[in-house]
């Protein structure tokens, strides 16, 4: 056989294979409810590994593979969890914090900082490690910080500070 079938062969096979998720160099900070989400994501990709293992020859192999990508994510997102108390300091920001913030125009935005994994913007959840994390973090009631974004940076003032 010629050298050129085997490496189409092996070529592939490697391209049937999912790539690697990322993992975040950035300490894995979660909070109560961040931990919860992560448990139960790696108890539905169990369930549903199971299933798809079940099935036997009539599994659809390249679903079971992404199955397993994502259930070895997110074991050692579980893994590296570093749980962040509540906070209860109303005079500073932290991790886990309900923020209230004013831009220039004195608009409003109220946002709660959160783990990378939690974080859905849409839902006012931000990560901690974001321009808009980081600019928050640290912050104490009345402070005007520069959050430094891709459209320009900003100037906002924090209102409140809320345990969430």
């Amino acid at each position: 056989m010629s050298r050129a079938f085997v490496n189409e062969d092996n070529a592939a096979a490697q391209a049937d294979q999912p790539v690697e998720r990322q993992v975040s160099a950035q300490p894995n900070y979660v909070t109560p409810t961040g931990l919860a989400q992560l448990q139960a994501k790696v108890a539905q990709l169990q369930h549903l590994l199971s299933e798809q293992s079940a099935k036997g020859d009539q599994a659809d192999k390249q679903r079971q593979a992404d199955l397993e990508r994502d259930l070895r994510y997110f074991n050692q997102r579980l893994q590296s969890a570093q749980v962040v108390t509540a906070p209860s300091s109303t005079q500073k920001v932290q991790i886990g914090s309900r923020v209230t913030f004013a831009d220039e125009h004195n608009t409003e935005q109220t946002v709660q900082l959160v783990g990378e994994d939690q974080a859905d913007a849409a839902a006012g959840l931000i990560n901690w490690g974001s321009p808009l994390g980081r600019a928050l973090l640290g912050a104490q009631l009345d402070d005007e910080v520069l959050w430094q974004r891709p459209a320009g940076d900003q100037l906002i003032e924090i209102i409140r500070i809320e345990p969430a």
